[in-house]
């Protein structure tokens, strides 16, 4: 059996842990709905990342990699991201979901162009269902509606979460010791730095799309 490209372990790895970690954050943010369909949404949308888990590790597993030493070289700046971004209300956990899992479908977009057949298929799989995104910027309108300031609030936060998000991208990028992430970016016709400005660019749109400023 030959050994699995480290491009799509990396990759993978840095996905698989991403989604768990999603799976966390969304079911302890679920408790901060003010209603039980608010909770149930966001319970149906941990659901969904403990799912695409178990997908990517699955296919770790078929490529001959042990999937927890795959996520191992992500954990420290992924968990950062999510440590410096606690959601203090509903409308700040509903903005995270809006901003952090747009960035990740954004993110795997760009970079699947590198892959082929089924391990192109499955990342493009794991992107989230539009109708999540939809509830979350439904929330986030609908907050504003309520307290025109909270327009500035959720504003100041969707660019922290923003500017955390690239940051902790940079920190990966400099942990990629085996160049292989960047070489799967090149595959996809790119390189790091022009990867975060597009998914900079991509933010700007969204959230004007939810009323926010950018």
């Amino acid at each position: 059996m030959s050994a699995p490209d480290p491009a799509v372990t990396d990759l993978f790895g840095l996905v698989a842990y991403g989604e768990l970690l999603a799976f966390d954050r969304l079911a302890a943010d679920a408790r901060l709905a003010p209603d039980l369909r608010r909770r149930a949404a966001l319970s149906e949308m941990a659901a969904a990342e403990i799912a695409h888990y178990r997908w990517l590790a699955d296919r770790l597993g078929a490529l001959g990699a042990t999937p927890e030493a795959a996520m191992a070289p992500y954990v420290d700046a992924l968990r950062a991201y999510h440590d410096s971004t606690e959601p203090r209300d509903w409308p700040e956990a509903v903005t995270k979901a809006y901003v952090g899992d747009a960035i990740t479908d954004d993110f795997l977009r760009e970079i699947a162009g590198g892959l082929d057949g089924p391990d192109r298929a499955l990342l493009l799989d794991v992107l989230h269902d539009s109708r999540y995104a939809e509830f979350a910027a439904a929330e986030i309108r609908a907050a504003i509606e309520a307290d025109p300031r909270m327009a500035g609030r959720l504003s100041i936060w969707a660019r922290r979460l923003l500017g955390e998000a690239l940051s902790q991208a940079r920190r990966v990028a400099a942990a990629d010791d085996r160049g292989a992430l960047a070489a799967l970016i090149g595959r996809a016709g790119g390189d790091v730095s022009t990867l975060l400005r597009r998914l900079t660019e991509a933010h700007t749109a969204r959230m004007v799309a939810a009323g926010l400023n950018n």
